[in-house]
């Protein structure tokens, strides 16, 4: 089985790296204005792997960031996954154009998951889905309104589509340094034959270190934002965690 991955995240909000509490646009603090420039620093600490949101996109419903994201793509190597805003096929086709290597879906997968299939289809190993939760039901539109889905639910309607990962949010818990609801990511791991990625509340070693617990080898991996921006976890001492050296 391959180590699991931890993914470094840059969420982007008026061209800045920005991280938010619970979910909140009025309550973003800065980490860095050169977007490029951090994912130049993700790589060099040694990630293999770069999460990236346009937070303005994804209650736009388009691509506010996205000179952003093009100078992301333009000072990395990693392969980039890309969410926020993505909501017709064409959005779709334009990002993995660029060179992102996987595209999330969220808001649209609630609310047309034909088109998510569609997508499946025509562009294999590159589509996943973002399952964000609020209070145990999905929620859409940047997290500003919750339908009435469960994140199991909705991930069994894709669970023939060829979707290549489940990213999965516990926006209770996001940017404000809780720990990982490892419960109910967990939980919707084993309901569903696609790989899952933990996301929102990892705070500390402690996550790092329950990654590699025999329950939560099934995920794919984690996000992490405001425990690296803000120290809270050593680059070099989790990427030794997660490839078994002590």
């Amino acid at each position: 089985m391959a180590d699991p991955i931890l993914f470094p995240a840059i969420d982007l909000k008026g061209g800045e790296c920005v991280r938010l509490k619970l979910g909140d646009m009025d309550q973003a603090t800065v980490y860095n204005t050169d977007p490029a420039a951090q994912a130049r620093s993700f790589q060099g600490q040694g990630f293999r792997y770069l999460h990236v949101v346009d937070l303005d996109g994804a209650f736009a419903g388009e691509a506010v960031n996205g000179a952003a994201v093009e100078a992301i793509l333009g000072a990395t190597t990693n392969p980039v996954q890309l969410g926020g805003g993505i909501r017709t096929l064409d959005h779709v086709r334009y990002w993995l154009g660029k060179g992102i290597a996987r595209v999330i879906l969220g808001t649209i997968a609630v609310r047309d998951p034909e088109l998510v299939k569609q997508a499946c289809a025509l562009f294999p190993g590159q589509i996943a889905v973002g399952i964000d939760a609020k209070g145990g039901k999905v929620a859409v539109e940047g997290w500003a309104e919750t339908s009435e889905l469960t994140g199991v639910e909705l991930a069994a309607r894709f669970e023939d589509a060829g979707v290549a990962a489940i990213i999965y949010t516990d926006i209770d818990r996001d940017g404000v340094l809780a720990g990982i609801n490892w419960e109910s990511t967990i939980q919707l791991a084993n309901s569903t034959p696609i790989p899952v990625i933990a996301s929102g509340g990892l705070a500390s070693m402690d996550d790092i270190n329950r990654m590699i617990e025999p329950d939560a080898l099934i995920l794919e991996g984690a996000i992490s934002g405001r425990a690296l921006y803000d120290g809270r976890i050593n680059a070099d001492a989790a990427l030794a965690v997660l490839r078994g050296e002590n």
